[in-house]
């Protein structure tokens, strides 16, 4: 949403938000009425803006002041707790019972609001609104606690901080555990993030969902951004690809044309889709109000074709009986409801608009448009009939409610002016074309079309129906198998074309969907030899960058394995993309056996062909990636058709090298990252200990203890038996140590450490170890009164030596090296 901004480095991005947040004042306006709101910033109002949404009836007149009063004003912060955190019921008490109080009291006395309260309309008291921005939470000092909380806690990622509406589209996709998604243009993450939760949500500890998600960007930077956001799931069943979304591949084996076996292992197909757009972004101002000055309807009507583009490409990609979320965050029903209902249109009925207006009542939505009109630079259409030769470039016949073709429209000079008390030197050339004002406007007798789709089964959020953004969904389900669409030749496009045809008559000749079938054709679907820009993918706009990326997607260092025969496929076996590490299975049995033997790995945790490295030279490979079955069959299949995915990122770090710095080595080179050892720790059998809770708590706080040291000498000594290199320790009741095989479950505690010559290291951190240990302090403290009740036997000054000196810090040799 608001994509395309181009790659940027923390530093650059923080500057930018921070030049976008001052645009508010920073004075607060404590009043009874409001206690919430800034005073109005500068520059928050463009009359095109004004003009435009008033002519096409977003809102009612008489609600429209309250409307553009509420954009006008900061966007209140909110959250979501991640429903797979270790401490997810902790988190929601928190808030429930601390923050809740004690954050009221900077509420004006007298008023109603609550401080932070959960969305009704999200499950499980899951996600929060907070009445405060932003702004208000980093400059206000008794606001300091919950910032820094809702700081530490997005960085491990216990939740993540996104806007109350664009929590909405996944919870309509109806993601199952086993279902195969693909999330178009994912960046930045975070419905993402909430894809993979919704996965994983029911899914037991040591074990992986059937399904996986493929996350795309087109931006190779914003995907950095991306696994930076997913990274915090710690999940083994993403992808992360870098393509554009109107041309993401469909990997389809060509060895399957003649049998027709179209399935999931011949085919790359989705349960379900999620189509979350580039578009102008309006629905943003509220939290990016520099928009206000630059807004105009040419952002739009620019985009609307590369909009269809990508949603036809969705649910072509689309398994039959599949649903699809087309999402954008902006008003404009040009980059809406037209775009839905272009696709209904080209779909001929396999493809259906879902009615949800039943499911969660208690979101407040609004039906999607039925009727709308076309503005560009000032001239407002109410039909593809209107449209006079020179517009057709810009106006293009899908932006009206019934479509239509200029194929079979005459030479037309007529237009429709809405008449507009607007003075274009207040607009101050920003937006300029986008207003007139005229004194006798003719209107000529043209009727206004009414959709035929059923598009009020859309979903349009407005800010002020639940102080949040706006917002745009449509629920699209595949009822059966897309038809095929003609192709009509043009010598203007030529090698495009000639593709094109040449895909179609492949098609043919196998009696399949062209449009499904041929991945890399799905732009040229449907061009009409009168309407150009069905072909023309370049966008005039900031969330549209094919050409800086045409480059960086093509293939190199390609090895064909099939004959150059005419009309078949080149595939290419071992190529790369340029500038992405390649994804290679990990097949080195010596490493793998030495790992299983180190740790005691059981059987039941699946090693073959389920590790991946990014490193061709696996003699010098530094982290191991383990990946699900669902993944596997992906990467499987993306080998088979030539590596058609360009993937930036795969699986879950499990592995990485690690020596002593000692410089003796370990009898296994490979540590368990924090990352991997969720997963795999249930399956463990040695190099695993578990501590009493003082125990684990002095690891905690003081990060490097000596054998010695430690409160529970039985304790000491086993981590003094334990094989030079990692181990895991787990948190424990008493004061025995255990070992073996211990039980695991969702509650389970444990950290990675580091056994040197004489003391345990933890292998956290510093943030996570210091957000576990405030998260533990209760449950310890507790389970300290039961543990020190146990040596009462022993003599109480033994005691408080060996505390002493943990504390005073006796851990001089220090073993673990910082890979």
């Amino acid at each position: 949403m608001g994509r395309g901004k181009g790659g940027k480095s923390r530093t650059q991005r923080k500057h930018f938000q921070e030049s976008r947040e001052n645009v508010w004042n920073s004075k607060r306006a404590r009043s009874d009425s409001d206690p919430i709101l800034f005073s109005n910033p500068f520059a928050t109002q463009n009359l095109a803006f004004d003009h435009y949404y008033k002519e096409q009836g977003i809102v009612s007149s008489e609600e429209w002041d309250a409307f553009v009063q509420l954009l006008r004003t900061p966007l209140p912060a909110a959250f979501r707790i991640n429903s797979t955190s270790l401490f997810c019921a902790d988190i929601r008490s928190q808030l429930e019972n601390d923050f809740a109080h004690s954050l009221q009291a900077e509420v004006v006395e007298g008023d109603d609001t609550e401080a932070i309260l959960p969305l009704p309309w999200y499950p499980e008291n899951l996600a929060w609104h907070s009445n405060f921005s932003r702004k208000q939470l980093r400059k206000n000092q008794t606001l300091g606690r919950f910032h820094e909380f809702l700081k530490v806690e997005n960085e491990i990622g216990n939740i993540t901080r996104q806007e109350a509406v664009s929590m909405v589209p996944p919870l309509f996709l109806d993601v199952h555990s086993n279902h195969f998604v693909l999330d178009m243009c994912a960046a930045p993450g975070s419905k993402t993030f909430q894809l993979l939760e919704i996965l994983h949500h029911s899914t037991k500890v040591g074990s992986l969902p059937d399904g996986m998600v493929i996350a795309n960007d087109l931006d190779i930077q914003r995907c950095n951004l991306l696994i930076h956001q997913t990274k915090r799931m710690c999940t083994a069943n993403l992808i992360v690809t870098n393509h554009e979304a109107q041309h993401f591949p469909g990997c389809l084996l060509k060895k399957h044309y003649d049998k027709m076996e179209l399935d999931q292992q011949a085919q790359l197909l989705f349960d379900r889709v999620l189509c979350d757009v580039p578009c102008s972004g309006d629905g943003t101002l509220r939290k990016a109000p520099d928009l206000w000055r630059k807004w105009n309807t040419g952002t739009g009507n620019g985009l609307h074709n590369l909009q269809v583009l990508i949603a036809m490409r969705g649910v072509s990609l689309l398994k039959v009986g599949g649903r699809m979320i087309y999402s954008t965050c902006s008003m404009n029903p040009i980059e809406n409801e037209a775009v839905v209902a272009e696709v209904l249109r080209r779909c001929g009925g396999s493809i259906e608009l879902v009615d949800v207006s039943s499911e969660r009542p208690q979101l407040t939505r609004r039906p999607g448009l039925k009727r709308w009109r076309v503005c560009d630079k000032g001239k407002w259409f109410i039909s593809s009939k209107d449209v006079p030769k020179f517009h057709r470039n810009v106006v293009l016949p899908s932006m009206f409610p019934n479509g239509g073709s200029y194929q079979d429209v005459g030479d037309s000079n007529c237009n429709i002016i809405i008449e507009g008390d607007i003075n274009t030197d207040d607009v101050k050339g920003h937006a300029e074309d986008d207003v007139q004002a005229v004194e006798n406007p003719v209107m000529l007798e043209f009727t206004e079309e009414d959709s035929d789709f059923p598009l009020e089964r859309c979903m349009r959020f407005v800010p002020h129906d639940q102080n949040t953004g706006a917002f745009f969904i449509a629920v699209l389900q595949k009822v059966s198998a897309l038809p095929a669409i003609q192709v009509k030749p043009r010598k203007e496009v030529g090698k495009q074309v000639d593709a094109a045809n040449q895909g179609k008559e492949d098609a043919q000749e196998l009696h399949v969907n062209p449009l499904e079938s041929i991945p890399e054709r799905i732009s040229e679907a449907n061009i009409n030899e009168n309407e150009p820009n069905k072909i023309d993918l370049k966008v005039n706009s900031l969330t549209c960058e094919e050409e800086d990326f045409k480059e960086a997607q093509d293939p190199c260092s390609v090895e064909i394995i099939t004959k150059n025969t005419p009309g078949k496929r080149k595939l290419q076996f071992q190529g790369k993309w340029r500038g992405i590490d390649p994804v290679v299975f990990f097949k080195d049995e010596g490493v793998i056996n030495s790992i299983k033997e180190f740790y005691g790995i059981d059987d039941q945790f699946p090693f073959n062909g389920h590790l991946v490295t990014r490193n061709s030279d696996t003699s010098h490979v530094k982290r191991i990636y383990y990946i699900s079955k669902s993944v596997k069959d992906v990467l499987e299949l993306n080998f088979s058709v030539g590596q058609q995915l360009k993937l930036t990122s795969v699986g879950l770090k499990v592995f990485e090298r690690q020596t002593s710095c000692e410089g003796r080595s370990a009898q296994c080179s490979f540590r368990i990252t924090s990352e991997g050892l969720p997963l795999i720790l249930p399956h463990i059998s040695k190099q695993i200990l578990r501590a009493s809770a003082i125990d684990f708590k002095h690891l905690l706080q003081y990060r490097a203890v000596k054998f010695a040291d430690f409160v529970d000498a039985k304790f000491g000594e086993s981590a003094a038996n334990l094989m030079p290199g990692c181990c895991v320790i787990v948190l424990g009741v008493g004061s025995r140590a255990a070992t073996g095989t211990l039980q695991v479950d969702e509650s389970t505690v444990a950290i990675g450490c580091w056994k040197g010559r004489a003391s345990l290291t933890v292998m956290v951190g510093a943030l996570e170890c210091q957000e576990l240990l405030q998260r533990l302090l209760m449950r310890l403290d507790t389970l300290t009164e039961k543990d020190n009740s146990m040596h009462e036997d022993q003599p109480s000054d033994t005691k408080g030596d060996k505390e002493a000196q943990v504390a005073n810090g006796k851990n001089e040799d220090l073993e673990v090296t910082g890979c």
